[in-house]
């Protein structure tokens, strides 16, 4: 396959970017997308030329280190991780675009990467249980009804790489805060905490400037790993209980 890719390239935060064109050609359809990528940045390092820079670690799906728009899509065509995203979705001779997730809270650190450490200081101020010291307890000591664990699962599986934050179009936190919030909510163990959990994260979400949530839905659709839309009003539901008691 021969492509045709426009590529957003900055050098830095505070340098100014554009668009750039690059043809590589060679391409399998067999290829991630990854790979390709690194197709293209082996010839430029040949040429002499600045590779460009793009987050990744598992390259398996379950990180959440990559993540870009792919012709104006989070992640691109299909609804996977850009990593697990392959050539065959594509055409011999395609123009694909290439950019960051645009949002304020994920400020650009160069080319394709961008800081998504705002959910971590999202996290940091109160996804976490009590966790009393001593022995550690019996196994199955504090049981779980099935429809709790359940929920927790399907929460738990959110991998904060972003896709939501940049699939919205104001910049909304809101899906991958409702996960991390529902997840610890509905479990027994984590009720010490239910009500200041809920309070303490969604205003470290609003410290962070990300955009209001107005139910248009992008980003359970960009999601990857398919954390449901009603999850954003099960943390709503919470806030509220919060605050009247």
């Amino acid at each position: 396959m021969n492509l045709t890719l426009r590529i957003w390239r900055q050098a830095g935060p505070d340098a100014a970017g554009s668009m750039t064109t690059y043809r590589v050609g060679g391409i399998s359809p067999d290829m991630s997308f990854l790979e390709m990528l690194d197709t293209l940045n082996e010839e430029l390092i040949i040429r002499g030329d600045t590779p460009v820079a793009f987050d990744h670690d598992c390259r398996e799906g379950i990180c959440g280190a990559c993540g870009m728009v792919i012709n104006g899509q989070a992640h691109g065509p299909e609804r996977t991780t850009t990593c697990q995203l392959h050539m065959r979705h594509f055409s011999d001779g395609d123009t694909i675009d290439i950019e960051p997730w645009r949002a304020a809270a994920f400020p650009v650190v160069r080319d394709l990467v961008v800081d998504r450490s705002a959910f971590d200081r999202i996290i940091g101020s109160g996804g976490y249980i009590s966790a009393p010291t001593g022995s550690a307890p019996d196994a199955h000591a504090t049981p779980v009804p099935k429809e709790a664990a359940d929920t927790a699962f399907e929460h738990a599986e959110c991998i904060g790489c972003g896709a939501c934050v940049a699939a919205c179009p104001n910049g909304s936190a809101m899906l991958f805060t409702s996960a991390k919030v529902v997840h610890l909510n509905v479990l027994p163990q984590g009720a010490p905490e239910r009500n200041s959990r809920v309070r303490n994260m969604v205003a470290a979400m609003d410290a962070e400037g990300f955009g209001g949530c107005t139910n248009t839905g992008e980003c359970a659709t960009a999601c990857p790993k398919g954390i449901p839309l009603p999850s954003i009003a099960a943390m709503n539901r919470a806030f509220l209980r919060s605050a009247a008691g």
